[in-house]
């Protein structure tokens, strides 16, 4: 069964910066478009940052200038650089293809806490 595994958060200081780091078992993602979602407490989940094959990326507005998303598909690896975090970026982030009908289960994410 496919599966990815999210790490990388903490807790930082407002103005701090985590790389957060999203592996998966196997090849599957490598030809899909991959994106980094977040959902902070009685939220519900939102999208990051997404980036294609090509490696063509988007971003929320909200993280735009901040955020980085980049991929090693030799790894099976997309990661998450974020940098100026705020208390808002608070949240637990989680990885997974972008088109919904490629999607498999959600990971366990990787909690990120920001303090002012």
């Amino acid at each position: 069964q496919v599966h990815v595994v999210e790490s990388g958060g903490g807790l930082v200081q407002a103005g701090g910066s985590l790389r957060l780091s999203c592996v998966a078992s196997t090849n599957i993602f490598n030809s899909k478009t991959m994106a980094w979602y977040r959902q902070a407490p009685g939220k519900q989940r939102e999208l990051v940052a997404r980036i294609t094959t090509g490696e063509t990326t988007n971003y929320a507005d909200s993280v735009k200038g901040r955020f980085t998303i980049s991929r090693d598909n030799a790894k099976n690896t997309v990661y998450l650089q974020m940098n100026s975090l705020k208390p808002e970026d608070t949240a637990v982030y989680y990885c997974n293809a972008y088109d919904w009908r490629s999607r498999i289960s959600w990971g366990q994410g990787t909690q990120v806490t920001v303090s002012s």
